[in-house]
């Protein structure tokens, strides 16, 4: 492949003017005259190259794989290393977004202290397990739990979509809208026309779309916005994407915030797929959440904090997070946020602490299921130990790179114990966590290396809730849908799907 790419340019038509056929021969001359000097400096880079990625001490997973890569297909091991690869320095890149924008979160975090010690929150014994959790979302994530709370879990699309469409028709003061994937079908000009009548209202309206997910996005649907009034900003735009390290780091969040009192969060981007309508998928099984009341001040922040980073303008005012007069609920929930600007894996490391901590049962739905080894270690040591143990999956691929890396860690967790269902009428796109029927999270992050680490994610905790039960409710009738998969049919698959999963294996840690 390598010696295609370098000579595929001098494969042109033969039917050409005699001037431009003696101008392709001097450049033949010349391309092989020169060839070796540069197959011998480009051979010296891809080796330099190799010694820096051993010098960098990653993960040493991660290290064999780019060696591999770099081994069997250089060029192609170079270009995709320039691209995602470079281990830079993210704290120094994302500096700027540590600010804190607001006095109502550090109350918040008195509140907390207070709660704690008078043992306010502990009145609910099935939670006294759950304690260690949540102070680790408060440590690792900043993220205080709020007890003035009322969620809604949304099924698919066309109920989270109708939900979201009256909300924001109904905004009175703001709206914040921030998704990793916008276009401009059907269902993005429904969510485009409300953002425009809302700003022509005079309500302030913010969009945040992230660059490569909504890469496709029409610059006519960004132009009607802007010319209406909304402000629009794109997450780390990739224009020269060799000489720079931002097409790593995507912000995978889909949050809106409405008057700072409705917040909505979880898998769904805007787009017609989620309403079942790609052909290739069929039915697009997600789950969305609304909430009302104090944990909306935590994405509210969240939305702040990003809308900083790309615009270097600090946004303040009571109006962004309003006080609550009247009891919205009483439920109890985290947010919990991760990304490349932090200093621990907070998500990653709150699904560890979860599937740690359970001791009944553990739900696991995700699209992208590459567990690293410690996920992988605390669902074995669960399901040995007698937990129910279930992860629902896709039965087709939407990236198939993806898909067959994932299967690859099937097997050692069935040998377990731990039961798979793949998912059969369409596409499930849902990134749930379920666990004792007492603790859920509900967000954007996949279980996958990638959310864990390069992606801007957000999750909601709820603990004790109905939507929690909601939420069992949904898993347990997805499964009716789905095929369970047998350690014996495991073990039966062609020996293709073996080749498939080994290979995908190896890039496992770069996806």
């Amino acid at each position: 492949m390598s010696e295609i790419l370098w000579t595929a340019f001098l494969s042109f038509p033969t039917h050409m003017p005699d001037s431009i056929q003696q101008n392709t021969q001097e450049a033949a001359i010349i391309w092989r005259a020169i060839k070796p000097y540069l197959t011998f400096v480009f051979s010296v880079c891809v080796f330099l190259l190799a010694i820096l990625i051993v010098l960098e001490n990653r993960n040493p997973s991660r290290t064999v794989a780019w060696l591999f890569i770099l081994n069997f297909q250089p060029i192609v091991g170079f270009i995709f290393y320039l691209l995602v690869g470079r281990n830079v320095r993210k704290r120094k890149l994302f500096s700027n977004k540590y600010i804190n924008n607001t006095e109502v979160l550090r109350n918040l975090g008195k509140q907390q202290t207070v709660l704690w010690e008078e043992n306010e929150l502990w009145k609910y014994p099935d939670l006294t397990s759950k304690r260690r959790l949540m102070k680790l979302m408060v440590n690792v994530s900043q993220s205080p739990f709020t007890l003035n709370n009322k969620s809604e879990v949304l099924t698919n699309g066309s109920e989270t979509f109708r939900q979201m469409i009256q909300d924001l028709s109904e905004a009175k003061n703001h709206i914040h809208f921030q998704f990793y994937t916008i276009r401009h079908d059907a269902t993005g000009q429904q969510f485009k026309q409300v953002l425009i009548d809302k700003a022509r209202e005079g309500l302030k309206v913010r969009v945040i779309y992230d660059w490569v997910g909504s890469i496709s996005l029409d610059n006519r649907y960004i132009a009607e916005l802007e010319e209406a009034g909304v402000e629009v900003v794109s997450f780390f735009p990739v224009i020269l994407p060799f000489l720079n390290n931002k097409v790593n780091y995507r912000n995978h969040r889909k949050i809106i915030v409405i008057d700072g009192k409705i917040g909505f969060v979880g898998g769904l981007n805007i787009g017609d797929e989620y309403l079942g309508k790609d052909t290739r998928f069929g039915f697009w099984r997600d789950s969305h959440i609304r909430i009302e009341g104090e944990s909306v001040y935590l994405l509210q922040n969240i939305f702040l904090k990003d809308w900083f980073f790309v615009t270097d303008e600090t946004i303040k005012g009571e109006q962004y997070f309003p006080e609550f007069k009247e009891e919205a609920g009483k439920e109890l929930i985290q947010i919990a946020s991760s990304g490349p600007d932090s200093d621990w894996e907070s998500i990653w490391q709150m699904y560890f602490s979860i599937i740690a901590t359970a001791q009944d049962k553990i739900y696991i739905t995700s699209p992208y299921f590459i567990p690293d080894d410690s996920i992988s270690m605390a669902l074995k040591t669960a399901a040995l130990s007698g937990l129910d143990v279930r992860i629902l999956l896709p039965s087709r691929p939407d990236h198939y790179t993806v898909f067959w890396a994932s299967r690859s860690y099937i097997q050692e967790l069935l040998e377990a114990g731990v039961r798979f269902f793949m998912y059969q009428p369409g596409f499930i796109h849902a990134k749930i966590l379920l666990v004792d029927g007492t603790v859920a999270s509900i967000g954007t992050a996949n279980m996958d290396i990638r959310s864990f680490q390069h992606n801007f994610e957000v999750n909601a905790i709820l603990y004790n809730t109905l939507s929690v039960y909601k939420l069992e409710e949904d898993f347990l009738l997805d499964l009716r849908d789905s095929k369970e998969l047998t350690l014996e049919d495991f073990h039966s698959r062609p020996w293709y799907h073996r080749l498939f999963e080994s290979v995908a294996r190896l890039l496992s840690p770069l996806l």
